[in-house]
This record gives structure tokens, C-alpha cells and sequence, in this order.
């Protein structure tokens, strides 16, 4: 695929061009690489901004911060507030295919599901009875999608997930034996949510268990039965949150993180790395560590 750069500027206003705006764009490398071409192009962070003194050719994207003694005349530079979403715009706007929606033939839908318009659903896909799949949501192959799931618009679905299964939830009877709960609820998933690969999130006993608009849930996670995860918060690779839950708005629970049942994790809150969270977490905390505690009752004092 291509594009120029003058329809790249045109879509996505700069804060200042440096150079040449008339070359193609065909490439879009790292700039870690070692061989750069003129129609090239790669965005930098600040964090890493020493690497434009590297990159001798094609179209850098990078902020303010750049020093204008490290420029080439070889290149074009496009100075913008946010490389990394500047870049991740142009990936998607210029180079990503579109691929038309389709149901699959060899998907399994229960003819009480509900489907909306442009829905994409991959091979292998099984969707039980009672189901609401919202408008442009895409399934991929080989996900389940158990009773009585509501799904919203937009949303996107990896592969080999499980969705709405019945979640661990036992009692000991009069003999000391465990007994299953039933989990008689389901799973309730808002508009433009997204759900990566080998994740099960768990129907609530009673009620739902709710996935809130613009929810990231990354790859191999266990959101558990009755699980509250708030609106514009992310969830990460082999993290377990347990039943019951809340996550507050703009959370980030990092890799290998668990929650106990039943607490209340804050807006704007961080749970770290490999953190085993056994106590409620403020609004806007971060806690790291076995067991989670305040990041900043750590410092040295």
C-alpha cells in the first residue's frame, strides 16, 4: 500500500513540516532499522527522541523536543504533540485493509440471536441462545459465546475466547461437600470494548458481569463471575480478577496482576506488575507488589 505525504498532512494536521512534503509513503519501518529508503516513514518517542540522529532518510514523525541540529536534508520531519498516535492514525487510516463483513458458514448462531448490521463473525464461532451481537462487532474464530450474552456496537473479539461461561462458585452443604452455585445471569459487553485472545469472562451468579464502554481486555485474563470493569480501563495479559470486583473508570491492571473478590479498585488507580491486590485501592493509587501496597508509602522517606 501507499500514500503520499501532502494526503497524510491534509488528513492529519501537523504542528510543522521540516523538508521535502512532495515524496511517496510505501513503507512504514522502526527506528531501530538499520537501512532507511525515501519512502519510508517511522515515528520516534520522546523517550527514545536520540534515535532521529540515526535515521538518514524517509519521513520522521517526532515532537517538539527533536533538536534541529540533528536533522538531515535527506529527510522530512513531521513535528506533532503525540507521535505514537500520530503514527498509530496513519496505520489505520492509510494502511490497514478493510476486509467486508461476513458470517461465517461454519460458525454455530442459535436462531434466537440477535444480530446487528456489518457483523463480522469468524469460523468456529459459537453463539448460544438468547444472544444480542450490537452493530460492526467482529468475532474471531473459534470463540464461544454463551446464553443469554449481550454484546454492543463496535466491539472486537479475538480468537479462542469463552464468554458468559459459568463462572467457580462453590458452598459446603450439611456434609462438608462442595456444592456448585448455579450462575443463573449473564455478560453484558458496551460499545467499543475490545477482548484479545484465550480470555474467559465469567456469567454473574445473578445480575451481570459488565464490560464498560471502551474497556480493554488483553490476552489470556480471567474476568470473573460478577465483575464490574469501568469505562476506558485496561486489563492485561494474565491478570485475574476475581468475582464480584469493581474497577473503577481509566484503570490499568498491568501483566500478572490479581485482585481478590469483592474489592473496589478506584478511578484512575494502577495496579502493577505481578501485584496481588487484598485490599480495596483508592482512586487515582498505584500499588505494586505480594501483597499490593501504596507505591508511594515504598519511597524512602
Amino acid at each position: 500500500m501507499e500514500t503520499s505525504l501532502k494526503e497524510i498532512i491534509r488528513e492529519f494536521p501537523v504542528i510543522e513540516v521540516i523538508g521535502n512534503t512532495t515524496r511517496t509513503i510505501r513503507n512504514i519501518v522502526r527506528a531501530t532499522d538499520n537501512d532507511f529508503h525515501d519512502d519510508d516513514i517511522v515515528w520516534i518517542s520522546d523517550k527514545n527522541i536520540d534515535l532521529v540522529k540515526s535515521v538518514g532518510r524517509g519521513c520522521i514523525i517526532c515532537s517538539q523536543l527533536v533538536s534541529r541540529n540533528s536533522l538531515f536534508d535527506e529527510c522530512t520531519y513531521l513535528i506533532v504533540n503525540n507521535p505514537r498516535l500520530y503514527f498509530l492514525n496513519i496505520v489505520k487510516h492509510f494502511f490497514v485493509e478493510s476486509e467486508a463483513p461476513e458470517i461465517s458458514v461454519h460458525s454455530v448462531i442459535h436462531p434466537t440471536v440477535k444480530i446487528g448490521v456489518d457483523v463480522t463473525i469468524r469460523a468456529g464461532v459459537v453463539i448460544e441462545k438468547d444472544c444480542v451481537i450490537g452493530n460492526y462487532t467482529s468475532i474471531d474464530s473459534n470463540t464461544v459465546i454463551k446464553k443469554r450474552t449481550i454484546i454492543g456496537n463496535n466491539v472486537k473479539i479475538g480468537a479462542n475466547n469463552t464468554i458468559g461461561g459459568e463462572g467457580f462458585g462453590y458452598e459446603k452443604n450439611e456434609a462438608g461437600q462442595y456444592e456448585f452455585i448455579p450462575h443463573i445471569g449473564n455478560v453484558l459487553i458496551e460499545d467499543n470494548v475490545e477482548i484479545g485472545n484465550n480470555t474467559a469472562i465469567d456469567r454473574a451468579v445473578l445480575g451481570s458481569t459488565i464490560l464498560r464502554k471502551n474497556s480493554k481486555i488483553d490476552n489470556l485474563v480471567h474476568i470473573a463471575h460478577g465483575v464490574d470493569v469501568g469505562e476506558n480501563s485496561m486489563v492485561i495479559a494474565n491478570s485475574m480478577v476475581a468475582g464480584s470486583v469493581s474497577l473503577g473508570k481509566n484503570v490499568w491492571v498491568a501483566p500478572s496482576a490479581s485482585v481478590l473478590n469483592k474489592l473496589v479498585v478506584g478511578d484512575d488507580s494502577i495496579i502493577g506488575m505481578g501485584a496481588v491486590v487484598l485490599k480495596n485501592v483508592a482512586a487515582g493509587q498505584t500499588v505494586v507488589g505480594n501483597p499490593a501496597k501504596d507505591l508511594q508509602s515504598l519511597k524512602p522517606k
